[in-house]
């Protein structure tokens, strides 16, 4: 029998939620306030107003709509080949045989502690050689690139359950390597493609380093959200109506996916999703 929950437990939550929500709730109020009185202290009630002039000034000053697409299709392809790549390369090392399979193994996951800003300047003289700077596929290929390092021992640790039973009798039933891997091993394994895919997307929508280095004409979310600080004055409630104009995808599509990563127990007993 469970017993009750302390108190002082929900006044703990309590306050770190409040914690969490101030910074919210203090950028939602800035981007409705004159900056007159967001300059005083946007949670001073003495001067008091409510204005949408900055959301119609940031829509017509900046092409957030263009930025707001050119973030949708890099996440998006990141995000789904991320998903598609990382599952099937994860089974390879855990089930297949293959020289240097180890050695292979360790390169990949020993990445995940190689930080982003070393392979700035190596790749973009890559990429300025190969005619890739302004393409997408200068921050696509490194968005999928650098992500195996952790989705691929990610799905791995999954599959370390993964019943092998499965695996022996797709074998006996003349299964070969890929027909076993999209028949039997990958609809059963949506729990961490899921949790990869959120990760994914969530790191891609809110890049900022590799868009703003690799990209010159259509740029993403983030990049377009540094560029609305002004040059002489910080425009902070314009800058609240883009950060929110930012988040507000990321933050539904997690809300929305959240309860992949508690599904684990319906996929580990081999039964299909």
């Amino acid at each position: 029998m469970i017993g009750r929950i302390p108190y002082w437990t929900v006044w703990i939550v309590g306050v770190v939620a409040v914690i969490w929500i101030i910074p919210i709730v203090g950028i939602v109020v800035t981007s409705i306030r004159p900056p007159q009185e967001i300059v005083l202290g946007w949670w001073r009630l003495d001067q008091f107003s409510l204005t949408l002039d900055a959301w119609f000034e940031v829509w017509s000053a900046y092409p957030l709509a263009d930025a707001f697409i050119v973030t949708a299709q890099l996440a998006v392809i990141a995000t789904g080949a991320t998903m598609l790549l990382t599952p099937a390369a994860a089974y390879a090392f855990h089930f297949l045989k293959f020289r240097f399979r180890r050695l292979l193994l360790i390169i990949i996951i020993n990445a995940f502690v190689l930080p982003q800003q070393i392979v700035i300047i190596p790749l973009f003289q890559l990429w300025r050689e190969v005619g890739l700077i302004d393409n997408f596929l200068a921050v696509l290929i490194p968005y999928v690139g650098l992500s195996f390092a952790w989705s691929i021992f990610l799905v791995k640790n999954f599959l370390e359950d993964f019943p092998k039973e499965l695996i022996e009798a797709a074998r006996i039933d003349g299964c070969g390597p890929i027909s076993t891997f999209w028949h039997v091993v990958l609809p059963n394994t949506m729990t961490p493609i899921f949790a990869v895919g959120i990760l994914q997307f969530l790191w891609t929508w809110n890049a900022l380093l590799l868009p703003m280095l690799y990209l010159r004409t259509a740029v993403p979310l983030p990049v377009m959200l540094a560029r609305v600080t002004g040059q002489y004055e910080l425009n902070l409630d314009q800058l609240s109506v883009a950060a929110i104009v930012t988040t507000i995808v990321p933050l539904a599509i997690f809300l929305i996916f959240q309860r992949y990563f508690a599904l684990g127990s319906q996929t580990r007993s081999g039964a299909k999703d």
